[in-house]
């Protein structure tokens, strides 16, 4: 029986980042990177003010205070987005507004709370004519650099980052309207097996819906690539074989199955795929899980997960997402974890990696605690979504005590 561990070494060695793509800069939400990028500009383009104020020269201004202000002529009232027109001479000031264009001559702001137009009684502020500097920061307080943020011809993003909407700020900033990232994986779905039905066909006897479809191609989704659903295949050469071809002839990077790839299953699913490919058919040492195929079919590699519906998910998680993250260019796959305070005995009676579905709070210590979602049967979906964490038990370990702290990683976070 392989370990999990070896099994997703050799699954992953399969898969690279896919090609390059260029696509619009919202789009590029999620992806990765596929070059560095250079920004042509400067950010901020130039000097400008940090603060709604007014523009000074610092050797005027020394010394001033409230008990001791110094009286500066206003020049000039200068908005964001606008060009000076004026210059900040010798016993000058120019009002400016938070992002403004520093003018000529001044290298510092003085914030208005620092000047007579905080002070009611004094009446100065828009169209006055002087103001009253009521402390002296230091030169160049509250003035931004031109280049301050990002300097011209500079690395910015460097090939392999991951975009959220902070980066996507930053490449706009720069006027990057378009990146090159890891093309989305396209992978095809099949589901097999003469017991299903389609979630829109009667329900007769000794049939089940098609779940796993669903769940696997909403998985792709939120791995970040593309589903391409193919339906069920029967348990007939014809038909699986059809299916099989359609999802290579659809431009596929993975495909993934479900069912058939067990030691009791009908040997049909075996039989095609290795006609149509070589495949390698493996007992992995996970509960649940254990049944899994992995090889190359048409020149798309093909991963064979079980049918049982959570183990499909649990198999998925393990061995499908990272190959999906690998083609998107992506090279960490781990999940956050917490400790958790366990509320409940959890026992590994069945000598293999143990995937035990747990829900996790917080109590009114600010702790985490885990608590096992119920019975943990392979065919027990309920089971899953009521989980948002798995506690992996090791082969060898036979069980956790209530009250143990444990390693739980996290599907999705709690709400609070």
């Amino acid at each position: 029986m392989i370990s999990v561990e070896d099994a997703r070494a050799y699954i992953l060695k399969h898969f690279a980042p896919l090609e390059a793509e260029r696509v619009d800069l919202v789009d590029a939400l999620g992806r990765v990177l596929a070059e560095d990028v250079v920004s042509p500009i400067n950010v901020p383009p130039h000097n400008n003010s940090a603060m709604d104020g007014y523009a000074v020269r610092a050797d005027d201004i020394r010394g001033a205070s409230a008990q001791n202000p110094v009286r500066l002529l206003v020049v000039a009232d200068l908005a964001a987005g606008y060009v000076p027109n004026a210059e900040v001479t010798q016993g000058t000031a120019i009002r400016i507004m938070t992002g403004a264009v520093l003018p000529p001559g001044a290298d510092t702001v003085v914030r208005f709370e620092e000047t007579s137009e905080a002070v009611n009684q004094k009446a100065t502020g828009k169209g006055s004519s002087a103001v009253e500097i009521l402390g002296a920061p230091a030169r160049g307080a509250n003035v931004r650099l031109a280049g301050e943020d990002i300097r011209k011809d500079q690395v910015i993003l460097e090939k392999g980052t991951t975009l959220r909407p902070s980066e996507i700020g930053l490449l706009a900033s720069i006027g990057a309207g378009h990146v090159a990232v890891h093309r989305r994986p396209r992978v095809a779905i099949l589901a097999t097996g003469d017991e299903l039905v389609a979630i829109d066909e009667p329900l007769t006897e000794g049939k089940i819906r098609n779940s796993n479809e669903y769940a696997n191609a909403a998985a792709v989704l939120k791995a970040g690539g593309v589903s391409i659903r193919l339906g069920i295949a029967r348990d007939n050469v014809e038909d699986l074989t059809r299916k099989i071809r359609a999802g290579i002839r659809a431009g596929a990077d993975l495909f993934i199955t479900s069912a058939g790839v067990s030691v009791g299953d009908y040997d049909i699913v075996k039989d095609v795929l290795n006609a149509e490919g070589e495949m390698h058919f493996w007992q992995v040492n996970m509960k649940p899980g254990k049944p899994l195929a992995f090889g190359i079919v048409g020149g798309v590699p093909l991963l064979g997960l079980p049918g049982n519906p959570v183990s499909a998910i649990v198999s998925f998680e393990t061995f499908a997402r990272p190959a999906i993250l690998t083609m998107l260019g992506k090279t960490k796959f781990a999940r956050p974890y917490v400790q958790a305070i366990l509320q409940e005995r959890a026992e590994n009676n069945a000598g293999r990696r143990n995937f035990i579905r747990v829900h996790v709070s917080r109590n009114g210590n600010g702790e985490y605690t885990a608590t096992t979602t119920g019975e943990q049967g392979s065919g027990i979906l309920s089971s899953i979504t009521r989980a948002n964490g798995l506690l992996e038990m090791p082969p060898d370990v036979l069980e956790y005590k209530r009250g143990e702290r444990v390693k739980i990683t996290m599907l999705d976070y709690p709400e609070e």
